[in-house]
């Protein structure tokens, strides 16, 4: 991260009675980052963002926003706002009426008022919407209120606490793009709770993944998906085929392993320390392994059973028994070739990119 820190996190704990939903966070986040809080439900991201809110304090630890200790500030007097999971949209009241009810206590005149409001509408394309009623507003619609209401008050940080999921799947594809169109048009710094792997991947500049309310690791997209730190995270972002290893050795920023019916192996850790190289993992992406077809050739040549077969749509997930393997390798392949219509039980050949294992700690 090159930008100047917008938001920093120092030494963050929370705890509710006896139960320790945050322990010990650090983190810092730059000014206009798309930055996701990613990780299962539980795991302290709503806390956390909360916290940079102000709804929540921390129990001991500080957060700064533009450089400044957040302790003791309201939320109402924070440079935040936040967009909830309900949206929150008055029925009684029409779209601009909502989108300016936040603007009342600031005494801005009828004339900038309408003025704010109106380039709040632009900017999620409702500009024709204002008269109607919050009552007669689509799940869409209702999304992008919300997030007018917010960026009306011109906020330096946009707390987003899970605000597509109740989209259904094919609007929510789409507002995860306009919703990173919007944040690299206006350029604040967009802070997003989610759970949806995917979500985070395609919209964030990066991730932190909490567990447990620790983060477990922070990174951009590609180098999270590519070199997950820890097994917790590699299977927390899409498949990962874990691997019994005979042997598995790290020596500096280099590893060898000796996998049962695959063969010997080698690659770099690409920067990553591994901690405890005793209790180390690797594993392999789906989409790295590839059958290799009648009359094809290829080097190294991996034989197997099809033990299950999934069909997706434009692609097949396969599950190979690979003898000395403890767990079936997953595949997934497109069906140009016929991967959809290989049947199980039939032996098969794949085959795997040489650089493409990952040591992880277990």
């Amino acid at each position: 991260m090159t930008a100047s820190p917008m938001i920093e996190i120092r030494n963050v704990d929370k705890s509710f009675g006896t139960f320790r939903a945050l322990d010990t966070l650090n983190a810092t986040i730059g000014e206009g980052e798309f930055f996701s809080l990613l990780g299962p439900s539980g795991c302290g991201k709503t806390t956390l963002l909360r916290m940079i809110g102000g709804f929540d304090e921390p129990s001991s630890g500080e957060i700064l926003i533009g450089g400044k200790s957040m302790a003791g500030i309201p939320p109402n007097h924070r440079p935040t706002n936040m967009v909830f999971q309900s949206y929150a949209i008055f029925p009684h009241l029409n779209v601009a009426e909502n989108i300016a009810y936040g603007l009342k206590r600031l005494s801005l005149g009828r004339a900038e008022e309408e003025k704010r409001v109106q380039e709040a509408l632009a900017q999620v394309e409702l500009s024709e919407l204002g008269p109607r009623m919050g009552n007669q507003l689509s799940g869409g619609q209702r999304q992008r209120v919300a997030l007018a209401r917010a960026l009306v008050m011109r906020p330096k940080v946009l707390l987003l606490d899970e605000p597509l999921s109740a989209l259904d799947k094919n609007l929510r594809e789409q507002m995860q793009v306009e919703l990173r169109h919007l944040q690299r048009q206006i350029g604040i710094t967009f802070v997003l709770v989610t759970h949806d792997q995917y979500e985070a991947l395609s919209m964030s500049d990066r991730i932190a993944v909490m567990f447990g309310g620790r983060i477990a690791q922070i990174a951009e997209p590609k180098e999270i998906y590519q070199n997950p730190a820890t097994r917790q995270v590699a299977d927390f972002l899409g498949g990962m085929n874990f691997l019994t290893a005979s042997t598995l050795q790290v020596s500096g920023n280099d590893f060898t392993a000796a996998l049962p019916g695959i063969g010997a192996v080698s690659g770099h850790l690409s920067g990553k320390t591994i901690s405890d190289p005793a209790n180390a993992i690797i594993g392999i992406r789906p989409e790295r392994l590839r059958i290799v077809w009648e009359g094809e050739t290829a080097e190294p040549i991996v034989t197997g059973k099809v033990a299950d077969r999934n069909y997706f749509g434009e692609v097949t997930s396969l599950a190979v028994k690979i003898e000395g393997q403890n767990h079936h390798l997953s595949i997934v392949e497109t069906n140009d070739f016929g991967a959809d219509d290989i049947p199980v039980g039939s032996d098969i050949r794949i085959t795997y990119d040489r650089d493409a294992f990952i040591v992880m700690q277990g």
